[in-house]
């Protein structure tokens, strides 16, 4: 009798150690989704706008000014030419060599064109911008990003952002609208729509504030900033859900703000919260370095932080 029951309890062990072998490799083999692609939409997201607002800041400091004489300073390594046909003024800024900072190197075109009679300080005046193979190289990963397309830039309110805290200006508001196509070092390609409303605002100790807000619609989706097709060749949707915050003084890097990134054919997401340090927290007074990204793909979720260069 006791070897039958030493034998049962043996027979009880061996199966209670191959269940628990079998769960713990299926638990082994049930993998987290991979979650790259939507880190890579969020950076993408934050870089092509850096880049793309750059090329806007040179542009507006050519339209700001009577002359092409009168700019007292502009980039390193780019020049600036005019010509009138007809009715309208084009201007061109071709960049080719690095930048004031030495931590990008630029090349390529942007081509901008008003009409004589609507000067850029003038309520309702549109300015067609066009990127031509405007090219920018960070210098310490080597990893470029160019563009091509064109954007159609209104000056929504009036006012120059040169003017801003005094009597004269106190916020300037304006609208963009057009599509782009990114090409990456990589070989992949974006192609995206934009609309979006920019508002200035200053001077505060330190600078001015730029505040970004989406005006989309597309397919059910609304507060678009962007969308189109990725790197992976899916349709995406980029929400602001609450206005991006960027400040000059920190070198008009997010200093707040939450986006939102739709991949529906795939099931995911992710939710882009700017304004963190390089320790993951929150920023108060400081200049961010971090953004956080909390994604979500076929149930599964996660949380992760970013550098925003």
């Amino acid at each position: 009798m006791k070897s039958s029951n030493f034998l049962s309890l043996i027979i009880v062990i061996a199966m209670i150690g191959l269940f628990t072998t079998s769960c713990k490799k299926d638990n082994k083999d049930e993998k987290l989704p991979d979650s790259s692609s939507m880190q890579q939409l969020a950076q993408d997201e934050v870089a092509i706008e850096s880049y793309a607002n750059e090329a806007l800041d040179d542009a507006n400091e050519v339209l700001s000014k009577n002359s092409l004489k009168s700019i007292a300073s502009f980039p390193c390594n780019a020049i600036i030419d005019s010509i009138v046909s007809g009715d309208t003024m084009i201007y061109s800024v071709t960049y080719n060599g690095l930048n004031c900072n030495g931590n990008k190197y630029k090349t390529g075109k942007i081509i901008f064109k008003r009409l004589i009679s609507a000067p850029w300080s003038q309520a309702g005046t549109s300015v067609s911008l066009q990127f031509l193979n405007f090219k920018v190289l960070k210098v310490a990963s080597q990893k470029w990003i160019m563009l091509n397309g064109t954007k159609i830039w209104t000056n929504f309110s009036g006012g120059l952002i040169k003017n801003l805290g005094t009597t004269i200006t106190t916020n300037v508001t304006h609208t963009i609208v057009g599509s782009i196509q990114a090409s990456f070092s990589d070989t992949t390609t974006r192609t995206w729509y934009i609309n979006r409303k920019k508002t200035f605002t200053g001077i505060y100790p330190g600078g001015l504030l730029l505040s970004i807000e989406g005006l989309g619609s597309s397919n059910g989706y609304n507060n678009l900033a962007t969308w189109g097709v990725n790197r992976q060749n899916e349709n995406f949707y980029t929400q602001i859900n609450q206005a991006v915050v960027l400040k000059q003084s920190c070198g008009w890097d997010p200093v707040s703000g939450i986006k939102i990134h739709q991949v529906p054919a795939d099931a995911k997401s992710a939710t882009t919260t700017f304004g963190f340090d390089s320790n993951n927290q929150p920023v108060t007074t400081s200049c961010p370095t971090r953004f956080k990204i909390d994604w979500v793909k076929n149930g599964f979720s996660g949380t992760l932080f970013l550098d925003l260069h």
